[in-house]
């Protein structure tokens, strides 16, 4: 059986999706999808200037995850530039933080994505041991990185 796909931490969601050549028919410009941990492998590696070590461990993963993730960018961002194609940077299995969440009345502790603390802090969002919406923050994210992106501490 094989192991679930572990997700990786980042830190910049782009906000431009997309890179065209300039062309004048751009519908029917070939293009290549680049992941977001795949942009966040390269703006580790290449932009920030980090060793591999120092790469892999701010995105969780381990050392030849991130190898095998930056070589799959590189390969498609050459391909863009020398054959003119698009890139369209979507998806992926990546995630802001995974942040400890607390139940107040059974007290079970479990570990969220924080796309997922919006729906925690709106209360729409139940205790998978007890059903209950009483559900807040761990705080253990204070001096993290997930204390830039926690909901509790802004």
């Amino acid at each position: 059986m094989v192991r679930p796909t572990k997700w990786r931490k980042i830190e910049n969601i782009p906000s431009i999706p997309y890179f065209i050549p300039s062309k004048k028919d751009v519908a029917e410009i070939p293009e290549n999808i680049l992941k977001i941990e795949e942009l966040e492998a390269v703006r580790l590696k290449d932009l920030e200037g980090l060793e591999q070590g120092e790469c892999a461990e701010k995105m969780e993963v381990s050392r030849p995850t991130f190898q095998r993730i930056l070589l799959s960018a590189r390969e498609k961002i050459a391909d863009s530039l020398v054959n003119g194609k698009i890139i369209h940077i979507e998806g992926g299995k990546f995630t802001r933080n995974i942040c400890p969440v607390r139940c107040l009345e059974c007290g079970k502790e479990w570990m969220e994505s924080y796309e997922n603390l919006e729906s925690i802090k709106n209360a729409e969002y139940a205790c998978p041991a007890c059903s209950s919406t009483m559900v807040i923050c761990g705080q253990n994210c204070k001096g993290k990185f997930g204390r830039r992106n926690c909901w509790r501490h802004g």
